[in-house]
């Protein structure tokens, strides 16, 4: 079991500036996220949009946002755990015992719920008999690809996501790239080079067709499609791959006892505590009179939620408010001289 001052859910910007917060004041913390990366929204949704309402920066995109917090918080040594849910999470004797879905297990005072609008959960295929083969020979993300390597592999989609692994894949293995619509959401470069590799018999495309059913004894072995004519193809394949984007929920955190308003967390203004001691939750995630949903105001709630760790991290301690710019402890964790 991991223990730790404090335990964020989510690894987007207010998540980010909340460590950085925690660490200013000495206590320890570590990040966990559903996703397979760092920077939540910003990275997943909106890497390249420009944002243009971040204090003191005229303009940024996403990526660049999250760039600069993780630069921000090289001074310290964060965890973190991507790809992991958070799944329950119980008292016991006044702490958090936190588990993922991957068993991973935390024990914690504080958890700090920044998980923007809940949790990131790919879109699945229709087909109900894909459940019992996922994550054996169905997945909708790549963590290893040299699995595939030899293999049949049939990728479904039409978006980057779909047309990179397609590419990507088509060096080392046999690769059918099926897609509901005949024009594809991805860079043009990519949709050229896939095209280039269709030509040259690398990829096989289906284009107009949808995953109908599956067959497999324990492992895949053949899906069915079906085009907008009802025509049925049989492929025989080793691997399915579902690249549909991304849909938001509130997922398991709506079993943990919080007060919940529209797929919100109701929060307190003074420590943006719910009504669980111990549980905060900042960003986007929290409700409250007033609340803006803006990167500032996360990293307003951020701060405040941090402070009020330290309390129960350190019960016998007094927690002293610092200024960045004179006290010397700060500038020792951040590794800064002091004048």
């Amino acid at each position: 079991m991991i223990k730790t001052d404090a335990l964020i859910i989510g690894a987007g910007p207010t998540g980010l500036f909340t460590a950085h917060q925690l660490k200013l004041i000495g206590l320890d913390c570590q990040i966990v996220d559903n996703l397979d990366k760092i920077g939540g929204q910003c990275i997943e949704l909106y890497p390249d949009k420009p944002i243009y309402d971040i204090p003191a920066v005229p303009e940024c995109t996403g990526e660049e946002l999250t760039n600069n917090l993780l630069n921000q918080l090289k001074p310290f040594d964060i965890k973190f755990h991507l790809g992991e849910r958070v799944d329950e999470v119980k008292n016991e004797n006044g702490n958090w015992i936190v588990k993922t879905n991957n068993n991973k297990s935390f024990l914690t005072p504080n958890v700090i719920i920044a998980g923007g609008v809940g949790s990131f959960e790919p879109r699945k295929f229709p087909v109900k008999e894909c459940e019992k083969f996922e994550n054996k020979s169905i997945f909708y993300s790549i963590k290893d690809k040299k699995l595939f390597e030899g293999k049949t592999v049939s990728i479904f989609g039409g978006g980057d996501s779909a047309l990179d692994w397609a590419v990507e894949l088509s060096k080392n293995s046999k690769v059918n790239l099926i897609h509901r619509r005949e024009d594809f959401r991805g860079a043009q470069a990519t949709v050229d080079k896939m095209h280039e590799l269709v030509k040259d018999g690398k990829i096989k495309l289906f284009t107009k067709y949808q995953m109908s059913s599956i067959k497999g004894n324990g492992k895949l072995e053949s899906i069915e499609i079906k085009n907008d004519d009802k025509e049925v193809t049989n492929i025989q394949t080793d691997y399915a791959l579902g690249f549909f984007g991304l849909i938001m929920q509130l997922g398991p955190i709506a079993n943990w006892g919080l007060n919940i308003d529209k797929k919100t967390i109701e929060v307190d203004t003074e420590k943006f505590e719910t009504n669980q001691k111990g549980i905060y939750a900042v960003g986007d995630i929290c409700s409250y009179p007033g609340k803006l949903k803006l990167i500032l105001s996360g990293f307003h709630e951020g701060a405040l939620a941090a402070r009020a760790c330290f309390k129960l991290a350190r019960p016998n301690e007094k927690y002293r408010f610092e200024f960045t710019t004179s006290s010397k402890t700060i500038k020792d964790r951040l590794g800064v001289k002091s004048d």
